[in-house]
């Protein structure tokens, strides 16, 4: 039987910058939206941030795939009425740029729906479209900052810690996504299309939890407690005799039982204050120390085979080497090979969950700059001669 996939038929043009935008028309286009990826002459940022390899930036091969790419100059008026034609037909339009930019650029949603009144335009900026922020420049790692993630991470004694990649560029990619299909589950029932608002400091403080809830009712800031949790003991990293460290979770009460009988410490289970996570979480030190103890004796293998053994929650921690060897992701399939014309076969993450009828795919990696110019601008009309005549213009 003919498999379809997911998104087939819906046509995207991503017109953002660098990483939560583009990820987001990564993600939709890894479920069969057609994604055109709409780029500066001088290519979008992404393919130079990182590392590279023989010139080529390894960061884009991940989030230029399965995208046509083309480039535009949109401060040119010419520029601007391509773009026009290509959202004519467009379902979702994504943008990054700062508010009013588009506006400047006679590119607002008022001037494309009127051509396309189905369109979803989706504008993912740092702080939103209002405010007295709005005009920021909005990166990840502010949203970082100021959402509260940087202020509760890191050791109780140490400074707010940020996080090594793009956490909240990502968090954010996954809500610009949820938020497209919302819209288009929408247009389904009106038939009309939406913009979508995403403050990239928002996706980032909705998943911190709580925290404004417990604020408002119990005055209560939460601080840096480094692995530990304030919800329940032990949690925590502990090193092994081999050098190796590993993470212990116990969300679960039968899992915190069972931990401490693992390690020899029974006696803590019949303690009235071991009935209840948040009190548990005050005993972390002796916790801790028992459990800590006990895996210092031993070697992961022979940790994760006795928690395992004991039905008890534990993980190592993975570096990306770790990771490329272990079978749970090899049977996942959870890292792929993609054939790529410029630096031949080379591996990255697969789609990101599987649908049993119409599932993702990865069909081709990050292309080069410009190098669906050709295709996606002869189905406007414009044949070579007239590209030649644009690029000479500076609008291609």
């Amino acid at each position: 039987m003919e498999r379809h996939r997911a998104l087939e038929g819906i046509k995207v043009i991503d017109a953002a910058n660098l990483f939560a935008g583009p990820l987001a028309a990564t993600i939709l286009g890894d479920f069969g939206a057609e994604v055109i990826k709409v780029e500066h002459p001088r290519g979008d940022p992404s393919r130079y941030h990182g590392y590279s390899k023989d010139g080529v930036g390894l960061w884009w091969k991940f989030l230029g795939r399965n995208k046509k790419c083309v480039t535009l100059n949109l401060s040119k008026p010419e520029g601007q009425e391509i773009f026009r034609r290509l959202a004519g037909d467009a379902d979702v339009v994504i943008e990054s740029f700062r508010p009013g930019t588009f506006e400047r650029w006679n590119l607002g949603y008022e001037e494309l729906e009127k051509g396309n009144p189905g369109l979803i335009l989706a504008r993912v900026t740092g702080f939103g479209q209002f405010g007295p922020y709005k005009d920021r420049p909005g990166f990840g790692t502010l949203a970082e900052s100021m959402s509260g993630f940087a202020y509760v991470t890191g050791q109780p004694d140490g400074p707010p810690t940020l996080p090594p990649f793009g956490l909240a560029d990502g968090i954010a990619a996954l809500a610009t996504a949820v938020a497209v299909l919302m819209a288009l589950r929408a247009r389904d029932v009106t038939g009309r299309g939406q913009v979508v608002d995403l403050a990239i400091i928002e996706p980032i403080f909705t998943i911190l939890g709580p925290q404004p809830t417990v604020y408002d009712q119990l005055g209560i800031v939460q601080k840096r407690s480094g692995n530990r949790s304030v919800n329940n003991a032990p949690r925590n990293i502990y090193k092994t005799k081999d050098g190796h460290w590993v993470a212990v979770s116990t969300s679960a009460q039968n899992i915190a039982e069972r931990v401490m009988r693992l390690v020899g410490r029974p006696e803590y289970v019949d303690e009235p204050w071991f009935q209840k996570g948040s009190e548990r979480a005050k005993h972390a030190d002796e916790l801790d120390e028992a459990v800590g103890g006990w895996i210092s004796e031993r070697t992961r293998e022979e940790v994760m085979e006795a928690f395992e053994e004991a039905g008890a929650a534990v993980a190592p921690i993975y570096s990306i080497a770790d990771i490329m060897e272990d079978p749970q992701y090899r049977a996942l399939e959870s890292i792929i090979t993609v054939d790529d014309p410029e630096l031949g076969p080379i591996k990255m993450q697969n789609v990101l969950f599987r649908l049993s009828e119409t599932p993702g795919e990865v069909r081709w990696s990050g292309p080069r700059l410009g190098e669906h110019n050709e295709e996606v601008y002869g189905e406007l009309g414009l044949g070579r001669k007239d590209l030649e005549e644009l690029a000479g213009k500076g609008v291609l």
